[in-house]
């Protein structure tokens, strides 16, 4: 079944489920997981803008591979910096570099006009790659 399992995670603090389900989903399979943050910029002009400071960055992976460690789970963390325009692709290119044969992708909140400008990155995550993607829905 799953041996290795990708939980991509975000700073919108949305992500806790997503490392619980990918912790219980690794303890049913014996698999192992990497946690995949996403360091984004976007293009502002000419210039290349980092939207998160590297501290913040670190501290997200850093908190979802301890929380995964603390439930017995073999974990390990990758940074990635990536363009606001071109998340779902650096989540699956990194998904195909890590062998996953599992995605595990959270809600990102967006407001109406952000969602009707552009794509759900979990909806791009899935139109980017042949591995299994299970969304995990968010806390009502």
């Amino acid at each position: 079944m799953f041996r290795r399992i990708m939980v991509a995670v975000d700073n919108s603090g949305t992500d806790r489920r997503s490392v619980l389900t990918a912790a219980e989903m690794a303890a049913l399979t014996g698999a192992s997981v990497r946690v995949l943050h996403v360091d984004p910029s976007d293009v502002v002009y000419d210039a290349v803008v980092g939207m998160e400071d590297d501290a913040t960055a670190h501290k997200v992976l850093d908190d979802a591979v301890e929380a995964l460690r603390g439930h017995g789970i073999a974990a390990d963390g990758e940074l990635v910096d990536g363009l606001l325009s071109d998340i779902a692709g650096a989540i699956a290119d990194a998904a195909r570099r890590y062998d996953a044969d599992l995605i595990v992708l959270g809600p990102h909140p967006r407001t109406r006009l952000g969602a009707w400008l552009s794509p759900r990155i979990t909806d791009a995550v899935v139109h980017h790659t042949r591995i299994a993607v299970l969304l995990v829905p968010g806390m009502e």
